[in-house]
Order: C-alpha cells, then structure tokens, then sequence
C-alpha cells in the first residue's frame, strides 16, 4: 500500500435495498477527515494488493465521517464480496483520501440526474450538494425493483420538500417501463447539465442520445469498463524510474510495472475509477478507459495504465 492511505473505522452499516449497503466511516480518534466534493469516490482496500472505490454519498460539509454506498455484485472479483461479508461495525478499513472524476457543475442553471441501479450513490452526494445550495435538480431513476432501489426514504422526504423533480421507475415490475432517454434529453434546456451513472448499457444509450449537446454539460460515470483492455506489445519507458520496460501482449502496463516492482496508485483495475492515471510525456496512448473526455484523450497528455495500451511502439511515462 501507498503512503497516502490511512485507516478509518467503520462506524455503523446500514440496509439500503436487498443487496445495498452503506458504511459510514470515521476516524478512530473522532478527527475532521479530509475535505471531498459531491460525485468523489473512496478508494478502499478490500485485500491482498486490491483495491476497489466506491462514491461518497454524504454531504460534502461533513467533515466527520465518509458514507459510502456498496451494492452486491454477483460477479464480484472480490470488492464487493469483502464489503458485505467480511466487514463489520468497529472494523478498520485503510482507504486512500477522497478523488473526483465525476465532477458537479454547481453553477449549472439546472442539473438533471439519471441514475440506473447502484449508481445511484454518487448521484445522491450531488443532489445533497446542490439541496443545500437551493440550485434547480431533478432525478430519473430506475432500478429493477422496488425492494432494490436504495434510498427511496431520502427521494421521498426531497419530493415532499419540492415535489415533481424525482421520477422513479421500476423496470422489472408490472405496469412500468424504461427510462426514456432521448426524451429526458430532449426536454432538457440546452444549458442544463445532465449527469448519468448506471449500468453499461444505460450509459451507451445516454451517450447516444446525448449527442449534439455540449460536450461539457455531458457527465457519466461508469462503474464497469465498456470496452475491452488494450493488448501490450511496446515499450514504456518511465522517465523518473530511469527504466525501460517491455509490454507483453497478454499484460497490461500497470501489471507489468507492479511485477517490476515500479509502485502506482491504482484501484478498479478496469479504467472506471481514475486512480491509476499517470502523465503522457512521449507517444500515443491506445485510449480504453471510462474517465478521461474526449478532448482528455485527444490531448495524449495522460493514460490510466491500468487498461489503456500504445498505438506507438513507445510510451515515455512520468513515472
């Protein structure tokens, strides 16, 4: 583990929907945390050389504690397994401070939230922030069922403080249907920021039907990787490290520095989180990551090492 981690107690742990849970962490000695900003996650370490982030979903003027929201994966690599069946109240985590690559737009004139499943959580932070602020928000929200849908106590306390901005809808239950996504877009003003979180293929389509809007009012987060991992097969020099390593084609980059003993930050391992991203000083990266713009990956200037590869036969890092 890096030095930048530190350790935090799980103070309490909480049922938010059939496989949801929340963990509200706080330092041992009842301490300020360091200060996070809505849509920031929580890189948590979760075992051996493993780490996974999950999204603050507290206000961000809470300074005592990090709350953060963990639904259970059926598929889990072992994050969300860990968070569910092995940690309890009183339990010390090691977490690394809190990082933003979902930013919020506060001075938006509207925000629109569209949220699938457990995405949700870093949805929640922004809409607390922007509450408290007294900015214009509203929320599309789906999940499968109601007995899923986490946090359906707090939509309905913010709907009765101002009802007709939260719509929910379960899509696996009688008499309800999806999300319509082009025509949430559609209705939007064209300076409203729009923000969406959820399953792969709730993204796609938003991405989709998002196109012809600003790029810059445009904002997703994904929580799984929607394309395959670069193939090595080149050079990464690390310009700091003074070293020169070759990419095996059936390794990532971030792989094959670990098992040079090169140390990086890292967390999802699937270009989702940001972690890992480290400076372009040479070459072009083979771009395959969820976090970096359009105009981020245009630029060449950073690469998350993680999944992303090279289109040149050398990448010159500043690791």
């Amino acid at each position: 583990m890096a030095e930048t981690t530190f350790e935090l107690r799980v103070h309490a742990i909480t049922y938010e929907a059939d496989g949801i849970l929340s963990f509200d962490l706080r330092a041992p000695d009842g301490g300020e945390l360091p200060p996070f900003t809505a849509g920031a996650h929580l890189d948590v370490h979760v075992g051996p050389d493993m780490e996974r982030s999950y999204s603050l979903t507290n206000l961000q003027g809470e300074r005592h504690r990090y709350v953060i929201a963990v639904g259970r994966d059926a598929n889990s690599r072992g994050g969300s397994k860990f968070m569910h069946d092995t940690v309890r109240v009183g339990q010390m985590l090691t977490i690394r401070p809190p990082s933003n690559t979902f930013e919020l737009a506060e001075s938006a004139p509207a925000s629109i939230f569209i949220g699938g499943g457990i995405g949700i959580t870093p949805l929640l932070g922004m809409m607390r922030r922007l509450e408290s602020l007294g900015r214009a928000w509203s929320l599309h929200y789906a999940a499968r069922t109601r007995k899923t849908a986490a946090f359906l106590d707090v939509f309905a306390e913010l709907e009765r403080a101002r009802p007709g901005r939260i719509h929910i809808t379960f899509d696996h239950e009688p008499g309800n249907t999806k999300l319509d996504l082009a025509a949430i877009l559609g209705a939007a003003d064209a300076g409203a920021h729009i923000y969406c979180c959820g399953p792969v293929g709730m993204l796609q389509a938003f991405e989709q039907a998002a196109k012809g809007r600003a790029e810059d009012t445009i904002h997703t987060e994904y929580f799984a990787p929607a394309q395959e991992a670069a193939r090595g097969g080149f050079t990464v020099v690390l310009k700091r490290s003074n070293k020169t390593l070759l990419i095996p084609p059936d390794k990532s980059i971030l792989k094959t520095l670990l098992e040079n003993g090169v140390r990086v930050n890292y967390a999802c391992t699937e270009g989702v989180c940001g972690t890992c991203e480290t400076r372009v000083l040479e070459g072009i990266p083979d771009h395959r990551d969820n976090v970096l713009s359009a105009r981020e990956k245009a630029s060449n200037k950073a690469i998350m090492v993680c999944c992303s590869g090279a289109k040149t036969e050398k990448l010159v890092l500043d690791i």
